[in-house]
């Protein structure tokens, strides 16, 4: 279980992330670009994935994603936080994060010590242990 406080933490501790309210929720974004939203009283947040992600991970567990309405078409999925595991969660953020940042800046983050790769993709995960 994740609550809105620790999944904040997770994306504001990537690379220049930032938190913007927008169309009464919050956005996480990077440089303007937005790569995950929700709202603090919610139970599910967004995230930006392709669309082959986004089938996996709906087809691999229906009870914590979904396709959320407006941008699941897009390929965003929905993420039921009393139901993910952090480590997931952490991991999912990056690669949304990844989507939407300059290709300089994901570099930079790709040399940084302490960002391990995920085996199976071989896509960077920086696994962020939030303080409650």
């Amino acid at each position: 279980m994740v609550t809105f406080d620790e999944f904040r933490a997770m994306a504001l501790a990537l690379p220049e992330a930032e938190q913007q309210p927008t169309w009464e929720i919050e956005t996480l974004r990077v440089r303007t670009k937005i790569f995950a939203m929700g709202s603090p009283d919610g139970t599910t947040v967004s995230l930006k994935a392709s669309r082959e992600d986004q089938t996996e991970l709906i087809a691999a567990d229906p009870e914590v994603f979904s396709c959320p309405k407006y941008v699941g078409r897009h390929g965003w999925i929905g993420v039921r936080l009393d139901l993910v595991e952090p480590e997931e969660l952490s991991g999912l953020l990056t690669e949304a994060w990844r989507r939407a940042a300059p290709k300089r800046l994901v570099r930079e983050f790709d040399d940084t010590p302490g960002v391990a790769r995920d085996a199976d993709r071989t896509l960077p995960v920086h696994v962020i242990h939030p303080t409650v």
